[in-house]
This record gives structure tokens, sequence and C-alpha cells, in this order.
């Protein structure tokens, strides 16, 4: 049977469509990176999702973290979706992710386990445009080469509900990897001000307090953090700027933040 493709929808714009520039970008911003010393054994990870010139230098922080594992044989991904309303999370109708460099598998097995749930529908129109998980793909393609992955965008669904649906998947040789950014478009003073906080409710494992302009994958973070909660995680912040810190100007920025959680 042929595989199904999902092509990708923002190459050329969120990051090079040029595979020798996107895998050079990729790594330079792999290697600029600082090398965190983790104090646990990495099972979440929150990173940006904005358009490598900006939260390219962010992302990376937290992707240093995955060329160290060797045992790493699934991700699951949880990303808003900014362009289609959904109720639940949503899979693409596909087999395979494409971008420049190829294609990730999408894992079957598990996608199966979870379609069972009243909460997880197949939607190749929520993921026909998104970037939220997209332009994650070439960082793993990098970092964690032939790993499948579980890429989830989240609806309207209940925090809790998501956890429940992805939890029973987070064996230790599963990462669950959130994408999200944190505030948009105020000026950099205030975007540090408002990301210190939302990090200081991360780092609380507080999913309640987490705002609604707080972050446009609080849903996911959400999850994250009740899972976080229930298995007592530890916290630990590798990078957080905005905008205005690698490519833009003060005035209007976007915040990021690379965040692991582990025990």
């Amino acid at each position: 049977m042929r595989s199904i493709v999902r092509p990708p929808a923002v190459a050329g714009a969120f990051y090079p469509a040029d595979p020798r520039t996107l895998e050079r970008d990729v790594r330079g911003y792999l290697a600029a990176a600082d090398d965190v010393a983790l104090g646990f054994p990495l099972r979440i990870l929150i990173v940006p999702h904005a358009g490598y010139v900006y939260s390219g230098p962010v992302a990376a922080t937290g992707y240093r973290l995955l060329e160290g594992i060797e045992d790493l044989r699934r991700i699951v991904m949880f990303g808003p979706s900014h362009y289609v309303w959904f109720p639940g999370l949503a899979l693409p109708e596909a087999d395979l992710l494409e971008t420049p460099l190829g294609t990730v598998t999408v894992d079957r097995h598990a996608v199966d386990e979870i379609l069972g749930s009243p909460f997880v529908m197949e939607s190749a129109i929520a993921h026909e445009r998104e970037h939220s998980l997209e332009v994650q793909l070439p960082f793993l393609q990098v970092v964690a080469p032939g790993v499948p992955v579980v890429p989830l965008l989240t609806g309207d669904v209940d925090p809790v509900d998501a956890a429940d649906v992805v939890e029973p998947l987070l064996d230790d040789g599963t990462l669950l990897l959130v994408s999200s950014d944190l505030s948009h478009y105020y000026d950099a003073k205030t975007a540090r001000r408002l990301d210190a906080a939302t990090i200081a409710t991360i780092e609380r494992l507080n999913p309640g307090a987490l705002g609604h302009e707080s972050a446009c994958g609080r849903t996911g973070i959400q999850a994250a953090l009740h899972i976080a909660k229930r298995r007592g995680y530890g916290v630990q912040v590798l990078d957080a700027r905005n905008s205005s810190d690698t490519a833009g100007t003060p005035d209007r920025v976007v915040g990021y933040a690379s965040i692991a959680l582990g025990n």
C-alpha cells in the first residue's frame, strides 16, 4: 500500500526550502546553543515554533539535549492549531511528514492505540497549513534521525483529557515534545515580565494558573504539566528570550522558551 505523505506547508517561509541550507542552518543553531547540563532524564521538552531566524536559537538549546539520548524510540508531539477549529486532538491523515530533509515516520502503532479515544480524530485539513509541528521536524531529523512521531494538534480540548490520551504512551523511550511560543506582540520589556511569570508558573507545575494569552500552545503545556505533577517531575529552564534578542525589533515581540521536565 502506498504511503500517504503530508507535504511541507511553510518551507521557504518559516525555514529554508533548500535542503543544504536548511541542514546547515539547523546544525549552526545547534552548534551555537549553550550546552546545558540537565539534572534529570529528559521526559518532556517545551520548545518554540516561530520562524527559525527568530526562535531557532532558543529551540536549539532544547534540541541539543536530544543528541545524547541513544534509547529514544518515539516522540509524542503537542502543537496548537492556529488556523482550524476542531474539538479534541487531531492527527494527520498521513504515514509520513515531509520536509526538505526527507520524511519523518508517523508511529502508526501508537496512532492506532489512541484513535480509540473520543478525544482523538484524524484531520488532514487541520494539519494542512499548520506550522507548529512542522517547524520541529527538521531539528528532529538532525538530532533524532529515524525516530517516529505521534503528531497531535490541540483543538478545543480540556488539558486533563489531552494528558490522559498521551500518558499511556510515555514510557522511558518516549519523549513528549510541546510546541509553544509565549507572549505575543508586546514591547520587549513587557514581554520579558509576562514571560517570566509564565515560566515561573511552569516551574511550579501549576497548569491552572496559565492565562489564555500566556502561550499560544497553552493547552499542550497544561497537559504536560498535569503529567509532570502526576509523575513528580522536576523542571529546568534551558533558554528564555524574545524575538528582539534574536532578529526582531523591541517594539512588538514574541516570547520563546526551551524548558525541560523529567525525573
